[in-house]
């Protein structure tokens, strides 16, 4: 029996610039941080028990005797990528709920990169689940989506991620002290507009012609520049907050996708009522609302979007991991074994042994 626990991510500044369609050409960065939300999978080779060779329980639950049966894409490809040929048994649960931004297609990917090779009994650096997990959502699903989330899931960590146009990527940890990185912390606020959408459907509206998209992008990633010399050079914090309102202006104008009338209603109201700057996390269209708000206005911004759900969160360091790990039974051997000795009392019986 395997667990695995993948955390999901927030993306501060940078979005945009880690699609390979960009960063091939132009290089890219994100800031962004784990966050102790996370995705859970419980993995087991299946008993040789059952009708079924496979079954996947998620918000459906799927019995299946050929892996190609699989509806799952993820978990269909996953196996056949990691060579999985046994059957087996697969649940997903998560913190927070899917198509929300918050990386989750990601995280489950990641997660399952891990519960695959565990029960291989095999332990893969988080350089190598994160790239396994790319490729499986970019190259085998052929999902528009980009690299940081694999990595954020994997590594964990408030991080600046590099892309580099080779598809190599570097990971280099944000070091601020506890009471600058509690402070920074601090001025978060994240809610949930309700709103779920699917992450490829808006990133396909701009990915295939994202060379069109210089101005914008290149305003992303200076931004990321200059909110890691805002971290890191001992200025103002709440100056964070500026860089994301501009970010967001930016975003936006990738594709009309991005935000709509209700977003950008709740956006303002949270500007009038003392937030700085924020963001849709991740490629938009709903989901979670991030906010950057300094503590004395927040119960006002609470007051301002009555209908919307405070998620409080904290910053995680650990990434994705095995939390359970118990070896199972090889359940083949077993019932060879077991064969064995009834083919033993059998021929006992029949021919047992002279008397004394």
């Amino acid at each position: 029996m395997i667990i695995t626990r993948t955390p999901y991510r927030i993306s501060f500044l940078g979005g945009g610039t880690d699609y390979p369609g960009w960063f091939r050409q132009h290089g890219g960065a994100v800031i962004a941080t784990s966050i102790d939300k996370y995705c859970y999978l419980t993995c087991r080779h299946l008993p040789p028990f059952f009708e079924h060779r496979y079954r996947i329980v998620y918000s459906r639950t799927e019995d299946c005797l050929h892996v190609d049966q699989i509806k799952h894409p993820a978990v269909r490809e996953g196996l056949k990528m990691l060579g999985v040929t046994q059957g087996i048994e697969l649940h997903h649960d998560g913190d927070l709920p899917a198509r929300s931004g918050m990386g989750s297609s990601s995280s489950f990917a990641v997660g399952l990169m891990q519960a695959f090779h565990a029960l291989q009994n095999e332990m893969v650096s988080k350089a190598q689940l994160a790239k396994e997990a790319i490729t499986l959502e970019q190259k085998i699903l052929k999902e528009n989506v980009g690299s940081q989330d694999q990595i954020s899931a994997a590594y964990g960590g408030f991080n600046h991620i590099t892309f580099l146009n080779n598809d190599e990527f570097v990971v280099r940890p944000i070091i601020l002290g506890r009471e600058r990185l509690a402070e920074f912390h601090g001025n978060f606020m994240l809610f949930f507009t309700g709103i779920s959408r699917t992450a490829s459907d808006v990133a396909a509206s701009f990915v295939p012609n994202i060379d069109e998209k210089k101005r914008q992008l290149r305003v992303l990633r200076e931004l990321v520049e200059e909110g890691m010399a805002l971290l890191t050079g001992g200025r103002d914090l709440l100056g964070f907050g500026d860089l994301l309102h501009e970010a967001w202006m930016a975003k936006k104008g990738l594709s009309p996708l991005i935000s709509n009338s209700e977003i950008d209603q709740l956006y303002e109201n949270a500007r009038r009522a003392g937030a700085i700057g924020g963001k849709l996390i991740g490629a938009g269209g709903g989901g979670f609302l991030l906010l950057y708000v300094p503590p004395e206005r927040q119960a006002s911004v609470r007051h301002a979007l009555p209908s919307l759900i405070h998620v409080p969160f904290q910053f995680e360091f650990e990434g994705s991991k095995t939390i359970f790990y118990d070896p199972e039974q090889d359940y083949a051997a077993i019932a060879a074994e077991r064969q064995r000795q009834d083919i033993s009392a059998f021929r006992e019986w029949r021919s047992p042994a002279p008397a004394a």
